[in-house]
């Protein structure tokens, strides 16, 4: 939930875009047919209501731009994209709950992306909805959703991620970092789930790690023996960084 606005509005409208391109190739005006309908099932209310209306905001866009240029073509025709928005209120019990509406109105692109806990629960659900009933089958859409077990350990073959995986991303970091020599603490500006656990699973005896300093848990609270230092996202020796992130700051001025 930490992603700028600019990376969450290009993947989201990547994933309505990458839908039409699957479909076909847009050279024509839609149809007077029935529309192609896409679930987003997101928290729309609570405390990370923001979050999803975001994500809402952005995949609107793309389905605009796909319908401004005519649709989606099928067999029987152009149809235009249509967006279907369901509270998930943040949770994988209000979550899932959501998923049988979808099936139910015969929605066959089911999005979601802000946790990594609901597409477990979807996923699996998806899996078996897909064997009991072929004739109305869904894909699971994943935008955002970082746990990298879902494309290993609870890989499906209905489950399509557009992002990198949180041990990618924090393979990347570490490894830029064991070049430049100056590091020596990070601080995880983050909720306690899959990036701050892929920073503690071990990455060999090549990887230099270095020290977590901080992190922020699952509450969003900040966990650190120097949290006014916690605006820094590495901690270097030159004591002129150290004034520039903020040394005798205090977190959250």
């Amino acid at each position: 939930m930490t992603n700028c606005p600019a990376r969450w509005f290009w993947f989201a409208a990547s994933v309505v875009i990458a839908i039409a391109g699957g479909l076909s190739s847009v050279t024509a005006h839609a149809a007077d047919l029935p529309p192609v309908k896409l679930a987003l099932i997101e928290g729309m209310s609570g405390p990370f209501a923001n979050a999803g209306a975001m994500v809402e905001r952005n995949l609107r866009f793309g389905v605009e731009r796909v319908n401004a240029k005519g649709g989606v073509k099928l067999a029987d025709g152009m149809h235009p994209l249509e967006l279907v928005v369901l509270d998930g209120k943040g949770s994988s019990e209000a979550s899932f709950m959501q998923l049988p509406a979808a099936i139910d109105d015969r929605i066959g692109f089911v999005m979601q992306g802000n946790s990594s806990a609901v597409p477990s629960a979807l996923i699996s659900t998806i899996d078996k909805q897909n064997a009991r009933e072929p004739d109305r089958r869904v894909l699971f859409l994943n935008y955002s959703a970082a746990d990298p077990a879902l494309t290993n350990a609870s890989c499906s073959y209905w489950h399509f991620r557009f992002d990198a995986h949180a041990g990618m991303r924090m393979d990347a970091l570490a490894d830029a970092l064991q070049r430049d020599r100056a590091v020596k603490k990070v601080y995880l500006l983050n909720q306690d789930y899959s990036f701050l656990r892929s920073r503690r699973e071990p990455r060999g005896a090549a990887r230099d790690q270095r020290e977590t300093a901080g992190y922020r848990d699952r509450r969003g609270r900040v966990s650190s023996d120097r949290p006014h230092e916690g605006f820094c996202a590495v901690h270097r020796q030159d004591p002129r960084e150290r004034r520039r992130c903020g040394r005798h700051g205090k977190l959250g001025q």
